[in-house]
């Protein structure tokens, strides 16, 4: 899976590359999709892979214990996948929002134990994997540079709201689980550029996203839950948009 990804960012940083030297070489005169900043709407697919993990806090328990030496949020990589409408507000301002924003996640959390329960399948190293596919609703502005011939950059920043649909913080079996909660809210802030075509615009961006919100459902009865206190996502994605 990783491999895979790996190819894909490739892929992706390749066709960047291809963009932004035919956007360049075009004449000044030669401006492809002259009327598509002056409209009113338009829409467009998103592709992107992210890089994602957690800010936790431990829980004072986590001193006052023994078996649970560390815990550690471990970098994992993911991808999204969303349906983008742009609401052009004036020459400079854009509100946007992707009312259809699936992301996948695999955030992992590593533990050192000192007793590890070998029948268990635990080691002095485990880690607990928790996948996530999460429904997300962002509304953001957009602020705009002038356009440069058939280029143009632009920031944006905005807010939040994430349903997980793989939630496990109803989950019954969960001795060996972190129970997260279905809710989260959060901020994005970024940075991307509009490559004018012919036929179509294509808008690489980096984006980073803060979650706000108290992920962790702590249960004091499960060994690898009650030793953490306040979980929040964190995640930075590289996108591609097709306008």
């Amino acid at each position: 899976m990783q491999y895979l990804l790996r190819n894909k960012i490739t892929f992706l940083l390749g066709l960047i590359l291809v963009s932004t030297s035919t956007a360049f070489s075009q004449n000044a005169l030669d401006l492809n999709l002259q009327d598509h900043d002056s409209k009113r709407v338009h829409f467009g697919i998103n592709l992107g892979v992210n890089r994602t993990n957690f800010n936790f806090q431990h829980h004072p328990i986590f001193l006052g214990q023994d078996s649970i030496m560390a815990v550690e949020s471990i970098n994992s990589t993911g991808l999204n996948l969303a349906w983008l409408v742009n609401l052009n507000l004036s020459e400079h301002f854009d509100i946007r929002t992707f009312p259809l924003n699936l992301t996948f996640t695999e955030k992992i959390f590593q533990y050192t134990l000192k007793y590890p329960d070998k029948p268990a399948g635990e080691d002095t190293i485990t880690n607990k994997k928790i996948q996530s596919i999460s429904l997300t609703l962002p509304l953001q502005l957009k602020f705009s540079s002038d356009r440069i011939n058939n280029f143009k950059v632009y920031m944006m920043a905005g807010v939040k709201g994430e349903f997980d649909l793989a939630s496990n913080a109803g989950a019954r079996k969960a001795e060996n689980l972190i129970k997260l909660n279905k809710f989260d809210f959060g901020v994005d802030a970024g940075i991307g550029f509009h490559f004018y075509f012919p036929m179509f615009v294509l808008t690489p961006e980096l984006k980073v996203g803060w979650g706000l919100g108290n992920l962790h459902s702590r249960d004091k009865s499960l060994k690898f839950s009650n030793v953490i206190d306040r979980i929040n996502s964190r995640g930075i994605t590289f996108s591609l948009t097709v306008e």
